[in-house]
């Protein structure tokens, strides 16, 4: 390894890498879907490391610019498209959409995963599990939760889980969850996606939904109380 490669930071390896796909858009040589290089390609290619890469691919997969697929690749992501009526939106609305649809959508999930689809979402279950603050933390419930509408395989549902998510960066969301946080709720959070992922394993669509709904009425308690 050369010190110019041991002096790149993961923050700047993320640059370079959004550059490189925006690059790529620009030029028509990507679009949403397209598979990216390897992180091997991508290493020789940025003269970084492999773990930067590894790193700055893992910000950019929560930042929804990406997404990666184990034994499959890494993808540039549709991008999320939202109307001002979306971004006027509150908690409550989103929970009510969230309530209407995620439940579903694990029902499909179940039902239609692959196991590189399954294997995706235990990463998001076990980086969730171990991540060490607040905001790492929302960031692998929101990758968890995006793979189980992935693992759907319905293009029609994804679009609109990833409209509905993306209303979750407003920062109404942002302040309301962080006032709600504790020990305890993140607990019980990540117990209950354990359990929603164990009905997906296990190809269980009644328990995968009820599963999530009980989450979902969960987090909806937490947020805005008693309804």
């Amino acid at each position: 390894m050369t010190e110019q490669t041991r002096a790149v930071r993961p923050a700047d390896t993320s640059a370079q890498v959004r550059a490189l796909i925006e690059g790529g858009l620009a030029a028509g040589d990507l679009a949403a879907g397209s598979r990216l290089p390897t992180e091997r390609v991508l290493a020789a290619e940025l003269g970084a490391s492999r773990a930067a890469i590894r790193q700055a691919l893992g910000v950019l997969e929560r930042e929804g610019l990406i997404t990666r697929h184990v034994g499959r690749g890494t993808f540039l992501a549709a991008p999320a498209r939202h109307d001002d009526h979306t971004l006027q939106t509150s908690p409550a609305e989103i929970m009510a959409a969230r309530l209407l649809i995620e439940p579903e959508i694990a029902y499909l999930a179940a039902q239609q995963a692959t196991p590189a689809d399954l294997a995706e979402i235990e990463r998001g279950l076990d980086r969730g599990c171990a991540a060490g603050t607040h905001e790492d933390f929302e960031s692998w419930d929101s990758v968890l939760h995006r793979a189980i509408a992935q693992a759907a395989h319905n293009g029609l549902l994804l679009r609109m889980f990833d409209t509905m998510n993306a209303a979750r960066d407003l920062p109404v969301w942002g302040n309301i969850k962080r006032r709600s946080a504790s020990p305890e709720r993140r607990t019980r959070y990540e117990q209950a996606h354990a359990r929603i992922v164990e009905a997906l394993n296990d190809r269980d669509p009644e328990a995968a939904r009820a599963q999530m709904r009980a989450h979902l009425l969960d987090v909806r308690t937490n947020l805005l109380g008693p309804t």
